[in-house]
């Protein structure tokens, strides 16, 4: 798969410059994004997966958010058929140990993110948690199988997605025929409200081979 490359990111952390109007700091984004969820509303954070620096961010935007008590729906890259699990941990009834999470998505901080937001739900937030990812029993390409999912709750609760940074491009120019979209492609497309933010950090040795695609 190609795609156009737009630029190099410099060293630091930050989110697309496509998408903020000038680069802040992880609390000033923080505030951004929460100002920006809003009834009938999808935002994707993107991320790299296995960092903690991702996940903590993630959670401060959903504490942030839930401190205005007002409800949030919490989409994952988790597959669908854990959801029952899911539920059962946010019941207390079953442990994180318990949820089948993929392997290059799977490290200690998502699971004791996870263990977070079921005690946030218990202490009476309004909160939910959504596995929407494919399995490997659907025949359903995964952006498009997340899609659905997150066309199914027709409540209008704002939806806070954490996904990898490629599922929140919102428009690519592909250089080959018959691309699979990605889910921000297929939402936008079908007039839901999308914001996204991927996500960048950078490693311990300050590398800039990481780049922005859109």
């Amino acid at each position: 798969m190609n795609f156009t490359i737009l630029k190099k990111i410099f060293c630091g952390w930050l989110l697309s410059a496509v998408l903020l109007p000038q680069i802040a700091v992880p609390g000033e984004v923080q505030s951004l994004i929460t100002s920006e969820i809003e009834q009938g509303t999808i935002t994707i954070i993107g991320e790299n997966h296995k960092r903690p620096e991702s996940i903590q961010f993630f959670k401060t935007v959903i504490d942030e958010y839930l401190q205005q008590r007002k409800c949030l729906v919490v989409a994952l890259e988790i597959a669908s058929s854990q959801q029952t699990i899911l539920d059962q941990v946010f019941e207390g009834k079953a442990d994180i140990s318990s949820v089948v999470i993929p392997p290059m998505i799977d490290h200690p901080a998502y699971r004791v993110m996870i263990h977070d937001l079921a005690e946030m739900k218990k202490s009476g937030k309004c909160l939910k948690l959504l596995a929407i990812d494919a399995d490997l029993k659907t025949n359903s390409p995964r952006d498009e199988w997340m899609a659905m999912v997150l066309e199914n709750q027709t409540e209008g609760t704002p939806i806070l997605a954490l996904l990898g940074s490629l599922h929140t491009l919102r428009r690519v120019d592909w250089s080959r025929e018959d691309p699979s979209p990605f889910i921000a492609e297929i939402l936008v497309e079908r007039k839901y409200v999308v914001k996204t933010y991927p996500q960048v950090w950078k490693d311990k040795n300050c590398h800039t081979y990481n780049r922005l695609i859109v």
